[in-house]
């Protein structure tokens, strides 16, 4: 693994309000961005939101405001609302920012040099829901409505310039074939190379008639450059500078499946374009397009017309019920990741909160803390080097999966290792027999060593109580971490609770969460 990660979220419709969709994708990559984070590398996070689609001029109009006046609002609320979540990107990059455009320009032109592309004339499909056109072959499987929508689709004669795409099929096919990880899950590779095969068409890149909300096409003003190729170039227009170049190219691009033709196919293709190119060539492809599903509401499909979205407000409310961290577990190791869709449920909530993180976490602590301030006076006199809970620790293993989530799984399970070690020698009932105190003291070290190994895996997920923990064991992580020292191979190292630390009793970090009603 280099020294640096970079991973992205797709850049998110500004005519829209944030909701689960927006945050859980986000939450994800902040996830990802930690456990990189903790093992010392250099990490890019970047998130933002894509202003120039022509239905975000129409949205401004019907409310009688400046098109950058709603821009701006709608972007700021993105904005509050990764924040609010506890999200720590890097940037937020904004498509109606000059550092995005000029390097959109800069870029178009430089593909317009190569023969790449072209002006000609389209005649097609078009989504106005989704500001697409959809080729024939797949608007005639959706009885020509929109694959996305289910709205009518619109028969479009205009001209445009154009990208060569059929021009790289066989290119993809090739790189896909080098590179089965580019594409996760599988199911959305195969997904993509059965597409590539049935032939790629030229894709249309600008629109004319859309006044100045957008990027000017270079020496033809008239047309503006198509919002899907605008938006795909703010991954390297934020890292285009000399200090952030070297974060190039990005290890995961983090994306709905909906958007996964436009990141797995179009953008790559962009890319072997612009490395032909002399000012470009440092745009290598890149590492990973990883696509998730959708959240679905008790147990149906999320729509405007059902009403049934679940938004910022009732995120907020399951975060300050149960606590940020709870949501943040939720979104994570619920959520839609792998093909199917994820039901988002009071019932299951509160079902994963008490059984995985109060019964689980929050008890194991608990227990653990209270055993050592009564039986050793809240300190360990020794580190202990062998133990059958050692040996469960270091003989556990948990795929991490191509995001390295799994580590979050497997800190889960070191936790139940040790509910499991406390039942089984029950140092509780040792306490009370004399001669039997350095007997306890090794089962409870050895229960707080796995708790500390534990939360070095779950920090991730659950950064604040982690650090919660961190700090009644006093050991200095977190500051680490903030400084760039991250060191996770290290620290999960048996042993690193030294002799002298303690585990200091606390309020639980996750209380058993009781219905009142």
């Amino acid at each position: 693994m280099s020294g640096r990660f970079y991973i992205s979220t797709p850049i998110y419709y500004v005519n829209e309000r944030p909701h689960i969709g927006h945050v859980y994708t986000t939450t994800v990559a902040d996830t990802v961005a930690r456990t990189r984070r903790i093992e010392g590398l250099d990490v890019f996070s970047l998130t933002g939101t894509d202003e120039h689609a022509a239905k975000v001029v129409e949205a401004a109009a019907e409310r009688g405001l400046e098109t950058r006046e709603w821009a701006d609002r709608n972007a700021a609320a993105f904005e509050d609302a990764f924040a609010a979540f506890g999200i720590d990107n890097d940037d937020f990059i904004r498509t109606s920012e000059p550092r995005h455009i000029h390097f959109v320009e800069e870029v178009i032109a430089a593909l317009e040099a190569t023969g790449d592309v072209y002006l000609g004339q389209y005649e097609g499909w078009y989504d106005a829901s989704q500001e697409e056109y959809v080729p024939e072959g797949r608007a005639k499987e959706h009885d020509f409505c929109s694959p996305v929508t289910g709205r009518p689709l619109v028969r479009r004669t205009e001209n445009n310039y154009f990208f060569k795409l059929s021009g790289y099929a066989d290119a993809m096919l090739a790189h896909l074939e080098a590179h089965p990880e580019f594409v996760q899950p599988a199911a959305r590779r195969n997904e993509v190379e059965a597409r590539i095969r049935e032939g790629l068409d030229d894709v249309p890149i600008s629109r004319t008639g859309g006044g100045d909300w957008g990027v000017k096409f270079p020496g033809n003003p008239e047309h503006l450059i198509y919002v899907w190729i605008d938006a795909l170039l703010n991954y390297s227009s934020a890292v285009a500078t000399e200090e952030r170049r070297h974060y190039w190219p990005a290890d995961v691009h983090l994306i709905a499946k909906d958007i996964l033709w436009f990141h797995a196919v179009i953008w790559p293709a962009m890319l072997m374009a612009l490395q032909k190119t002399e000012d470009f060539a440092w745009l290598a492809l890149p590492g990973m397009v990883y696509s998730h599903s959708f959240w679905i509401s008790e147990g149906q499909k999320m729509s405007k017309s059902l009403g049934n979205f679940v938004d910022l407000e009732q995120l907020e409310r399951y975060r300050d019920r149960f606590g940020l961290d709870a949501l943040r577990f939720f979104l994570v190791t619920q959520g839609p990741l792998g093909t199917n869709d994820s039901d988002f449920a009071e019932s299951r909530f509160i079902e994963v909160y008490n059984n995985d993180l109060a019964n689980t976490v929050g008890n194991a602590v608990s227990r653990v803390s209270n055993m050592t301030g009564r039986y050793l006076d809240g300190r360990f006199a020794t580190v202990v080097e062998t133990g059958d809970l050692r040996d469960q620790v270091e003989a556990l293993e948990i795929d991490e999966g191509p995001l390295g989530l799994g580590r979050v799984a497997k800190g889960l399970e070191l936790v139940r290792r040790v509910d499991g070690f406390v039942e089984t020698t029950q140092p509780f009932r040792l306490a009370k027999e004399t001669g039997r105190e350095e007997e306890v003291a090794v089962i409870l070290y050895q229960c707080a060593e796995t708790l500390r190994i534990a939360s070095l895996h779950l920090w991730p997920a659950l950064p604040l109580q982690m650090e919660e923990l961190w700090r009644r064991m006093g050991l200095p992580y977190a500051e680490e971490i903030a400084a760039g020292r991250g060191a996770f191979a290290a620290w999960s190292a048996w042993g690193g609770l030294p002799a002298g630390a303690g585990l200091d009793k606390g309020p639980a970090l996750f209380p058993r969460y009781q219905d009142e009603g």
